[in-house]
C-alpha cells in the first residue's frame, strides 16, 4: 500500500465522471483488504493535486461536484479543440455502417453482394470506407466480371477497439429489429 497515490491516480482515470474521495476509500479497502478512511485519501488527492499543478504536466486533477476528475489544463485547449473536431468529421454515416456492418460479418465480399444486401447502390459508402481506411481491397472474386473483394482492414479493428472479428457481436445476440 506504500503507492496509494498510483492506485488512486488509476481509478481517477478509468473514472468517466468525477469520483469522490469516499468512492475511491471504498474501491481501495475492498481491493487491498484493510480499512481505508476517506481522510487518508483525501490527503493523497491534495498531495496528487499540487503534483498535477506542476507545468510539466498537460492535466490537473480538479475537484469537481464533491468528486475528483483529471482534466486538461486551460492552455491545452484551442489544441484539444482541433483534434475533437477534427474526429468529428470522420464520423460514419448510417448508409456507411451499414456497408461496413456487411463486409465485416461476410468478408471477402463483393460490391454487387453488399448493394444485395442492402438493397441500393454502394459505391459511395465503399469509397468513403476506403478513404477511412477501415475496409481493403482483398482481391478478386472468380464469379462473372471478376469483381472486386472487400474485407476490413487493420484500421477497422483499432477504429473499434477489437482485437479479433470473434469480438464483433454474434448475429442472432442482437435484437431481430437491428437485423431485419
Amino acid at each position: 500500500m506504500d503507492n496509494i497515490a498510483q492506485y488512486l491516480e488509476a481509478l481517477i482515470f478509468a473514472s468517466e465522471q468525477a469520483i469522490s474521495a469516499e468512492e475511491l476509500a471504498s474501491c481501495l479497502s475492498t481491493f487491498f483488504g484493510v480499512l481505508i478512511i476517506t481522510a487518508e485519501v483525501e490527503i493523497e488527492l491534495q498531495a496528487l493535486m499540487l503534483k498535477y499543478s506542476d507545468p510539466a504536466f498537460f492535466t490537473e486533477l480538479v475537484p469537481i461536484n464533491s468528486g475528483y476528475i483529471f482534466l486538461s489544463k486551460k492552455e491545452f485547449g484551442p489544441v484539444i479543440a482541433l483534434l475533437v473536431q477534427q474526429k468529428s468529421k470522420k464520423k460514419l454515416s448510417l448508409a456507411a455502417m451499414e456497408t461496413l456492418s456487411i463486409i465485416a460479418y461476410k468478408q471477402p465480399v463483393t460490391k454487387p453482394e453488399i448493394e444485395q444486401i442492402r438493397g441500393v447502390n454502394c459505391d459511395y459508402s465503399i469509397q468513403r470506407l476506403l478513404e477511412k481506411d477501415l475496409i481493403q481491397i482483398n482481391g478478386k472474386s472468380d464469379s462473372a466480371g471478376r469483381p472486386l473483394l472487400y474485407s476490413t482492414s487493420r484500421n477497422f479493428m483499432d477504429y473499434f477497439k477489437l482485437n479479433s472479428l470473434d469480438q464483433l457481436p454474434q448475429l442472432k445476440d442482437l435484437p431481430q429489429e437491428i437485423i431485419t
